[in-house]
């Protein structure tokens, strides 16, 4: 039996590695206390601090939110420490334990600031500092920034000499460049587009006459734009930026401006009457006013075969596409009856013929 207890203490102080089973156990407990403590952490004492921060920005929203499992890390980065400094290391062992222990530590800082990114966007965003666009561009390029300096500083705590590595990244990003110049335009298009906020996710945009839609998302690349019949587009940023464009979204108001065509048979007070009761529809109802430009309807041609009446009018910017097309719609309907209970009509493009009589033949 006494055999067999010193077999049991052997392989226990043998344990793993040369590392005792009563340090193993010890680490393990670190570790999962650590765990434990990781939970309770997260929730008291960073839910306190960003709960004050909260308090102080007058933020209505858990804008931090990210923030809580990257900071929810550092127990645990602590819980390796101790291990790592209790346990009876020696030489390369030592020297592996050392590297590990730095490089999760500047993976907790990194992993930190690139999520404290979002937040800080956020406040920015809300002070109406940065467009949304804007704002989700940078967020990405700083993100990145981040990682990358990051990633080069664990790979040198590993003693991998990052000179060479970026001296080939430039030679292979040349090589890309020379076959990805169209990414590249389109991406300073994007650029572009966004730093000259010519247009916002949600905008209602028109693209040379031809292509109507919103716009949901502005890429590096490419801009989707849903069509009204609800059939995503994706378009080069490229194109966006050459093509003549329409933001519908920045509108004060919607201006409607039209030339209608009258018989030329029109009485002077009938076109006096027409154009009076036009202008004060067009100046009451859902129309609004325009401190620029008044509403009306004037006579300002005398056509090939009409008599050209133009009315502009203005409407709310807020108002939905549907409602906009019925209020054009009504009145249109309103115009039709204004000019035929005054007794006219429109005209339309027509040629008169006069035929001088021929002598007849004898």
């Amino acid at each position: 039996m006494d055999n067999f207890l010193n077999l049991v203490e052997q392989v226990w102080q043998q344990g793993l590695l040369g590392i005792s089973l009563t340090d193993i156990v010890v680490c393990l407990f670190i570790f999962f206390f650590a765990i434990l403590v990781r939970g309770i952490f997260i929730a008291k004492v960073i839910g306190a601090v960003l709960k004050l921060l909260h308090s102080k920005l007058n933020a209505q929203e858990d804008i931090f939110a990210d923030v809580k499992k990257p900071l929810g890390f550092i127990p645990i980065t602590i819980a390796l420490y101790i291990i790592f400094v209790y346990l009876p290391l020696e030489g390369l062992a030592d020297e592996i334990a050392t590297k590990l222990i730095r490089a999760v530590i500047a993976f907790t800082i990194f992993n930190v600031l690139a999520n404290l990114i979002p937040p800080i966007f956020r406040i920015l965003s809300d002070a109406s500092l940065l467009t949304e666009s804007m704002s989700v561009w940078i967020q990405r390029a700083a993100k990145a920034v981040i990682w990358i300096i990051g990633l080069g500083i664990i790979l040198d705590i590993f003693g991998i000499q990052i000179g060479p590595l970026v001296a080939g990244l430039g030679i292979f990003s040349v090589a890309v460049a020379l076959g990805a110049q169209e990414l590249f335009k389109n991406l300073i298009a994007g650029l572009l587009i966004i730093g000259e906020n010519r247009f916002q996710p949600g905008d209602r945009i028109e693209v040379s006459g031809q292509l109507h839609g919103v716009v949901e998302k502005i890429g590096f690349r490419s801009t989707q734009i849903r069509l009204f019949d609800t059939s995503p587009m994706i378009i080069p940023n490229k194109d966006l930026s050459d093509f003549q464009l329409i933001n519908h979204g920045n509108m004060d108001f919607r201006k409607v401006d039209w030339i209608i065509n009258l018989l030329y048979n029109t009485s002077k007070e009938q076109l006096v009457k027409i154009t009076g009761d036009i202008t004060k529809y067009v100046n009451s109802g859902q129309f609004i006013e325009n401190p620029g430009q008044e509403s009306f309807a004037k006579v300002v041609a005398l056509g090939e075969s009409s008599i050209d009446v133009r009315i502009i009018c203005f409407a709310n910017a807020d108002m939905s596409f549907t409602d906009y097309m019925t209020l054009k719609e009504e009145l249109i309907l309103e115009i039709i009856d204004i000019v035929r209970d005054n007794g006219s009509e429109f005209a339309y493009p027509s040629t008169s013929l006069y035929v001088e009589q021929l002598p007849s033949s004898s």
